[in-house]
């Protein structure tokens, strides 16, 4: 949480050193300027609101306890702590806020500039205003999807040849592929990668293997 009142200010329980030299709030509508062939003036158009920025200025002065430098270091360590990765939220109280609708801020950056003459620092704080967005996830359903049998590519179609050969006896013996193309028993057995007179091929019923390839649907 961020208290701000007229002379300090606290940050996640620690209050900040120096002195509040101003408090600046800003917000601005986002205005789109469009290009219009021929005419010189530009329409607007607007589509929302900027975030909400809060600047503190702080003056740290040497003191007895602590130098301007190590009240820096402290400042340094609220915005970005060793070993810290991103930006933590911080709810904020301050009644110029809370005019201007601010809840939320996130520690945007932090600037110093050391006055030599003076012997002081000022840092400038710049805190942006944090709007929770809600993302909600739609989780697709599976469904399934089936595809009609089509042609095969051409490395599948050449192992389907080999594989849906069978010997023909009402044509003398000859064999076919599955396009039709008439092949000879050797050249089959080639195919097949198998020397001719292989019991693993000749001992089949070729008028069973023919009704099996008729029943499949390819």
């Amino acid at each position: 949480m961020i208290f701000v009142d007229d002379k300090s200010i606290k940050v996640g329980g620690v209050v900040l050193p120096g002195l509040i030299k101003s408090l600046e709030i800003s917000g601005e509508a986002i205005i789109d300027e469009q290009e219009v062939e021929g005419q010189t003036k530009k329409p607007k158009q607007a589509t929302g609101y900027e975030d909400g920025k809060i600047t503190i200025e702080l003056i740290l002065i040497e003191g007895p306890d602590k130098t301007a430098l190590e009240k820096l270091e402290i400042i340094q360590n609220r915005f970005r702590a060793p070993g810290q990765e991103k930006p933590e939220v911080h709810e904020i109280v301050n009644e110029h806020t809370a005019a201007r609708g601010l809840k939320k801020v996130i520690f945007k950056s932090l600037r110093h500039k050391a006055e030599t003459k003076k012997e002081q620092i000022v840092a400038t704080l710049e805190f942006l205003e944090y709007t929770a967005i809600t993302i909600t996830a739609v989780k697709a359903a599976s469904t399934g999807t089936s595809t009609a049998a089509g042609p095969l590519p051409a490395e599948q179609g050449e192992l389907f040849d080999f594989y849906s050969l069978g010997p023909q006896p009402a044509e003398g013996g000859k064999l076919h592929n599955f396009k039709g193309d008439p092949m000879t028993y050797e050249e089959y057995m080639a195919a097949r990668g198998l020397p001719p007179g292989s019991p693993a091929n000749d001992t089949a019923s070729a008028a069973k293997y023919l009704e099996t390839l008729k029943d499949m649907p390819y």
